[in-house]
Order: structure tokens, then sequence, then C-alpha cells
């Protein structure tokens, strides 16, 4: 499933991206710790995070994730915004909680 059609199904706000080459999503990580999700995002995967620092910019770019999902009404600065988007990094922005997340997308074969 594309991620515009992730965004799109469960509403979600782009934080930035939305210009970025549109990405193939198969699987999902949930995690805070930028060192546990070096190690366990992997390529094309969603990840679910509260991050909103650039290292999370640096992290989903290395790991190549589909894009990345920050929870709980947190949203990213526009540092990290800049960042995101010069590295075609999706980043979008959701009220839900992670776990509410993850159910959504797991509807939808995520």
């Amino acid at each position: 499933m594309k991620v515009s059609e992730i965004a799109e199904k469960l509403e979600l706000s782009y934080g930035s991206g939305k210009e970025s080459p549109d990405k193939d999503a198969e699987g999902c990580y949930i995690g805070d710790l930028l060192s546990l999700a070096m190690a366990k995002v992997d390529v094309g995967n969603v990840w679910i995070t509260i991050q909103t620092n650039i290292n999370v910019v640096a992290v989903a770019s290395l790991k190549e994730a589909a894009c990345v999902i920050v929870v709980d009404g947190f949203e990213i600065d526009e540092a990290v915004k800049a960042k995101a988007d010069a590295e075609e990094v999706i980043i979008l922005e959701t009220p839900l909680s992670a776990y509410e997340t993850a159910i959504r997308l797991m509807s939808l074969g995520i």
C-alpha cells in the first residue's frame, strides 16, 4: 500500500514529505528509542513514534522507512520539516495513540 493511501485512509496530516515520491509501505515498527529503531526498522516499514527531533529524519532515511508517523498529537518543528523534505522522508502526524494507529494500520493490511 502506498503511503498516500495510508495518510488518506487514516486521516493523517503531512508534517513533511507531501511532495516526496510516494513510497510503498510494508510492515510496521513502533518505538521511541532511536538506537532500537536503527536496529529494527526494515526497508519499507512504517515507523510509529512520538520522537520529533531531527535524528528521526536521519534514522528513517538510513533505514529507508516508507514513512514516520508521529502520534499522540506531537508535531515536528520547521527545522525537522526542512531536513525531512530535503531527504524525502515522509513524516505524518496524528492525534491518535501509537496503539490506535497500529490497530488501524493492521486493518489496512500493514
